[in-house]
């Protein structure tokens, strides 16, 4: 689910900017929007560029979506998932934490080595802290991929079929995987989300696919 690159943060350049530029972790937002948000590069906010943060990035060298320093506090835990959009981890702190494989039952240690990892978040994963201090990392959206080939998009929302506050959970747990296999084989565009919908683009020959999936829980409406 998760494996190291060859691409390095250099030693020391972590530690250095933890203590020059200290973050809170709480879901900090190192760079911002030119265009959309799953399908455009995003570039450095104004108030980190040039800042060791800014070197840090840079480190992982490909065009990025949204780069997050996330928190994970002592004794805390995700709730089970996936993702639509495969991410680039980069450990900053951590202590006996750890990014969990729920699919394959595999713990995965959160711990400084100064290496980008490259995360296939179709897997259902959770993450979660043992330690004693926060795990902290950045996270890094690997940009989606809109087809330019001549394919037959039709129009899909997929929203809850009554009042459900878990309607995202079941979402990201039995859909988002389909997804993000269908967005790598270049068969879907426009994937969009709100408060209570997601609309996107999907190759017609993937319908039925998806209508098979659908529980009683979604409302799908076609074209």
């Amino acid at each position: 689910m998760i494996k190291k690159s060859a691409w390095l943060c250099p030693e020391g350049l972590i530690q250095q900017a933890l203590e020059q530029h200290p973050v809170s972790g709480e879901g900090t937002v190192l760079n911002e929007q030119t265009g959309d948000f799953f399908y455009d590069a995003w570039k450095i906010k104004d108030m980190y560029q040039d800042t060791i943060w800014h070197q840090v990035l840079t480190t992982l060298p490909c065009s990025v979506g949204q780069a997050r320093i996330i928190k994970l506090a002592p004794g805390h835990s995700y709730m089970a998932h996936a993702d639509i959009d495969n991410r680039w981890h980069l450990n900053l702190t951590g202590e006996k934490a750890y990014l969990i494989d729920l699919d394959s039952t595999v713990m995965h240690a959160c711990q400084r080595d100064n290496a980008w990892a490259y995360m296939d978040a179709s897997h259902i994963h959770a993450a979660t802290n043992y330690g004693s201090i926060p795990r902290l990392q950045l996270v890094v959206r690997e940009l989606l991929v809109s087809s330019q080939q001549p394919i037959d998009l039709v129009s899909i929302s997929i929203g809850p079929a009554h009042d459900q506050p878990t309607f995202r959970y079941k979402f990201d747990n039995l859909i988002s995987p389909w997804l993000n296999h269908v967005n790598l084989k270049l068969k879907m565009s426009e994937f969009k989300v709100s408060i209570d919908r997601i609309n996107f683009k999907l190759e017609r020959e993937l319908v039925s696919e998806l209508q098979n999936m659908i529980t009683s829980d979604y409302k799908l409406i076609i074209g």
